[in-house]
């Protein structure tokens, strides 16, 4: 017998939105921030708490400490430094979810973060430390950087694709600000999921600072199980 396919959903919490708690019975990995680019340690309790209750895989998000900017202004890092910063910031969320009973079970870097990971060796050096250092798998874009250190550095490495971005080309994201660059038509996301879901993405994110996310979500869950694709973890049961 042939397996279902299947795909992950995650999506960005524990950043002081107002919607966390409803997006988390229809996601299955919680990218959860860890206070230095948004949100606070009540609220990353509170999702802490919500994800342990609904059996959702916990992630840690870290991102550029620079709130102002919501952690999406690129910085300058060399590798070690952003490897540290990754590692503090990875420390303090398993600080907070540990005395709850919850493992950190995954690494996604936060916007500029992230970004610079997948197009910057020097970056991706530096996320891809912090991965092996924490002992924790990593997501990322296919065919950049952090998916070639990655490798090399044998830390697992699972795909990630966005249903609320554009794309350009090359397979990289349109950067925010420029035409394109994200998604709010549901045909147009509709037909965004179906592409990654046949690209064999391992999981799909679904931004949680977005004010539509839960719609996002909900549209996701109706079009994956209509064509057939179970939504489940990546990683399997906490």
């Amino acid at each position: 017998m042939t397996e279902p396919r299947w795909i992950d959903l995650n999506a960005d919490l524990g950043e002081g939105c107002p919607w966390d708690q409803d997006l988390l019975p229809l996601i299955t990995s919680a990218n959860v921030g860890c206070g230095a680019h948004a949100g606070d340690a009540d609220a990353i309790r509170r999702t802490l708490e919500g994800a342990i209750e609904r059996g959702v895989v916990i992630g840690a998000h870290p991102g550029y400490p620079d709130r102002a900017n919501f952690g999406r202004r690129e910085m300058t890092l060399d590798a070690p430094t952003v490897e540290r910063m990754i590692v503090d910031q990875v420390k303090g969320l398993e600080g907070l979810a540990g005395p709850m009973g919850a493992a950190v079970r995954y690494l996604k870097p936060h916007g500029a973060l992230y970004n610079q990971a997948q197009r910057s060796a020097a970056h991706a050096e530096g996320v891809v430390r912090a991965a092996s250092a924490l002992n924790l798998p990593l997501l990322g874009q296919p065919n950049s950087h952090a998916a070639d250190q990655a490798q090399r550095a044998g830390v697992a490495y699972f795909t990630e694709g966005f249903a609320d971005r554009g794309y350009r080309p090359d397979g990289s994201l349109v950067p925010r600000g420029e035409p394109g660059a994200l998604l709010e038509i549901a045909s147009e996301i509709e037909a965004q999921l179906l592409k990654l879901a046949a690209a064999g993405f391992t999981t799909i994110c679904l931004h949680g600072d977005n004010a539509k996310a839960v719609a996002l979500a909900e549209l996701a869950r109706a079009v994956l199980t209509r064509e057939g694709v179970l939504v489940r973890s990546f990683l399997g049961p906490r």
